[in-house]
């Protein structure tokens, strides 16, 4: 992009956190907008492996790193090291944007914003609904949290490949929210098809199906599915994943993750910043340039 050249001595740097982070649109999303509204930031991909975490959080203050968006698998670690955390992050225990604010680091969780805003024009269907949340990371904890404040609904199955870390979030919610209907299973294509077929709401919060490997699914039973249900991939690239084919294919709702994916990231942008992201226009040249990348 041209605004490169134009780096110099005050440009701020913000970036994404996370380990792999090559599929990540974070880097094209932050710099158009930034070029657009011709501001001197620049937002560069850091790929970290949990156990360089630590240090480079110490790095953010020694190199006057604005800020830092965080993906898989930092988003739970991470809020160990915050100076400050936001009600709403210490409520889910996960935190996905970092503000350096005179060298004391603020912890945020946006992904909230993301989920709420997707999901706002079916609230009425989730009033009292029976959702499944597939993973148990740090994105899950921002989809339950969500649907206990939210969207007030009746029951939440968690399916996850290791059955401890979805009791783990199980008992964590219990706590934090005393929401008790909360059940944890583990991932089982098969055994999991009757938790499925009784959902109204399914999320995938895991990373199959994530580009490059496109062809993975946390199912591929299609009859999982119903005409019924809201399906919602957070997943962005690519734009129609596996998961959601077979959803499809049976008549559910589908949902892909672009809208959240923008929505936190302009949030962040806005902590970073102080000026709004022209959602519309970030918004239409992503899904332009996941399009084409598929075709």
């Amino acid at each position: 992009m041209s605004f490169y050249k134009n780096i110099d001595y005050n440009t701020k740097i913000v970036g994404i956190i996370g380990h792999p982070i090559r599929h990540s649109l974070s880097p094209m999303m932050h710099n158009l907008s930034f070029e657009t509204q011709k501001l001197n930031y620049v937002y560069l991909p850091f790929d970290v492996p949990t156990s360089n975490l630590k240090g480079a959080l110490k790095s953010l203050s020694l190199l006057g790193i604005r800020g830092l968006n965080v993906t898989l698998p930092h988003k739970e670690k991470i809020l160990q090291y915050m100076d400050h955390v936001s009600e709403e992050a210490s409520m889910v225990g996960a935190v996905n944007t970092v503000v350096n604010e005179g060298n004391q680091l603020f912890g945020y969780n946006t992904d909230i914003n993301g989920i709420v805003e997707t999901l706002m024009p079916f609230k009425d269907n989730l009033n009292k609904s029976t959702a499944t949340v597939i993973g148990a990371g740090g994105a899950a904890r921002g989809v339950i949290f969500s649907l206990i404040r939210h969207f007030k609904v009746d029951k939440i199955n968690i399916i996850n490949r290791t059955e401890e870390k979805s009791e783990a979030i199980k008992d964590y919610f219990k706590d934090k929210m005393h929401f008790t209907a909360i059940y944890s299973h583990e991932l089982m294509a098969k055994e999991n098809v009757e938790i499925y077929q009784a959902s109204n709401l399914i999320i995938n919060t895991t990373s199959l199906g994530l580009f490059p490997n496109i062809e993975d699914s946390p199912t591929d039973i299609a009859e999982s599915f119903n005409s019924n249900q809201i399906v919602f991939d957070l997943i962005y690239n690519p734009i129609k994943t596996k998961f959601l084919q077979f959803a499809e294919s049976q008549n559910a709702t589908i949902l892909d993750g672009l809208q959240m994916f923008v929505v936190q990231g302009a949030k962040s942008y806005e902590l970073w910043t102080g000026n709004e992201m022209q959602y519309d226009f970030i918004y239409n040249e992503l899904r332009q340039k996941l399009i084409s990348t598929e075709e």
